[in-house]
């Protein structure tokens, strides 16, 4: 029964003759991390309520944590799960919003000892050696991470009960992100940390913009005004700051930082991973977009061309930072990197924006790489570089691969996916 289940699983995407045979390898076979990576799963009794009487409805007494890789004794490690969160949410829905609930009622219970939403609100949420461990530090990504999650998962599930139990723990995170807007201009600062860049910036104008989408969802009339207006007034401010209009080398994006040092026009791989995510929750249109569209193509086309095509004869996917003269970011260890989950996520943004010839051979090159050339089939790293090196073995970000195939969906819905309907045909390359 087992097997019969999942050949009828497997059987749409396997028999779909217009998808490559290197994606169907790598949409099934990257999942092997849930079972392998070290999951730990909790039972309680049925009738128990861990949640402080947060869960109006409970999601079963199931409750999974996924290990962050083998070498760190992490669970739900929040930055990585923002990005393999998509196989959860879209094979095991139920465990997905179960996960949810559980930060929710940490962040509940940090916010009432006066930690994680009053005084740090970017403390982050481990659970290390069975129990919650925060870690202080000002790294602003996280709580955005969750607000996004919140919106991307009731847009999948269309569970009424969770959005309502969510609202009000989203409305207290936001207003802990604010304090990180020194100037008023609806957006929030630069204050030297790595993660408070263009990067930052876009998961907090998609913060903000879902924001609007759930208020107006729930009938909330001032909180959709308020944040209506934090929206337009800091994309005005992103804009200003941060979109690079006047390369020398034709590259049009957003800077990887508005400080002006010599390398804040460094061109980031996941510079649009705000948009990734609005689009994933069929926003980013009209009343609901936070990024000129005209901008966001123009970025993912000098990703493309930059990070991707201008590096390793365009072999191995997307390096984390480069030069817009065409040479590798090498101002940190994690910039002359390939992270494959972060990969998998830009696929999938660029497929999202009508961009699919683009979006598989960026994701073709981590498989290659990977599974071919390396030799690392089931054991899927953090990250590699040009040389080959690698860090972090059998780890949890690229299960972000099933990012691909929600966007692949949304954009058959649309009628420009890769089926014929749009006119696109998907072009096998030899490994």
């Amino acid at each position: 029964r087992w097997e019969r289940s999942i050949e009828e699983w497997q059987r749409p995407i396997l028999q779909d003759s217009a998808l490559p045979s290197w994606y169907k390898s790598a949409s099934f076979n990257e999942l092997y991390f849930v079972g392998d990576g070290g999951t730990v799963w909790t039972e309680l009794p049925e009738d128990s309520d861990v949640s402080g009487g947060l869960r109006s409805q409970d999601g079963g007494s199931a409750r999974p944590a996924g290990r962050h890789q083998g070498e760190y004794r992490m669970y739900n490690t929040y930055d990585v799960h923002f990005y393999a969160s998509f196989a959860l949410i879209m094979l095991w829905p139920k465990l997905a919003l179960s996960l949810q609930y559980d930060i929710g009622v940490f962040l509940l219970f940090f916010r009432k000892a006066g930690s994680v939403i009053q005084q740090d609100p970017t403390e982050r949420l481990h659970l290390m050696s069975g129990r919650c461990s925060p870690v202080k530090a000002k790294n602003v990504d996280l709580n955005l991470k969750f607000v996004l999650q919140v919106y991307r998962d009731f847009h999948l599930t269309q569970d009424n009960t969770y959005l309502r139990d969510m609202w009000p723990i989203c409305q207290a995170v936001m207003e802990s992100e604010l304090r990180f807007d020194l100037d008023g201009d609806g957006l929030i600062e630069n204050s030297g940390y790595a993660d408070q860049t263009a990067y930052c910036g876009g998961l907090w104008l998609a913060s903000a913009c879902v924001m609007c989408k759930m208020a107006q969802l729930l009938a909330d009339e001032p909180s959709y005004r308020r944040y209506k207006d934090i929206l337009e007034r800091g994309s005005a401010a992103f804009d200003k700051l941060l979109w690079n209009g006047k390369s020398a080398h034709n590259s049009q994006y957003y800077n990887y930082d508005s400080s002006g040092r010599s390398l804040s026009n460094s061109v980031m791989s996941d510079q649009c991973a705000g948009q990734w995510f609005l689009r994933a929750s069929g926003l980013g249109d009209g009343e609901f977009q936070a990024f000129p569209k005209d901008k966001i193509l123009s970025a993912l086309k000098s990703v493309f061309d930059l990070n991707v095509m201008s590096f390793a004869g365009g072999q191995m996917g997307a390096v984390n930072g480069m030069r817009p003269e065409g040479v590798p970011d090498r101002s940190s260890v994690q910039s002359d990197e390939v992270w494959i989950g972060v990969v998998y996520g830009l696929a999938a943004t660029m497929i999202h924006e009508g961009m699919l010839q683009e979006g598989l051979r960026t994701a073709e090159g981590c498989y290659r790489t990977v599974w071919e050339r390396l030799g690392m089939a089931f054991q899927t790293p953090e990250a590699y570089c040009e040389k080959g090196i690698y860090r972090s073995l059998a780890y949890m970000r690229p299960l972000s691969i099933w990012a691909m195939q929600w966007a692949i969906e949304a954009s058959r819905n649309r009628g420009d996916g890769p089926d014929g309907n749009g006119g696109l045909t998907v072009q096998e390359e030899d490994g």
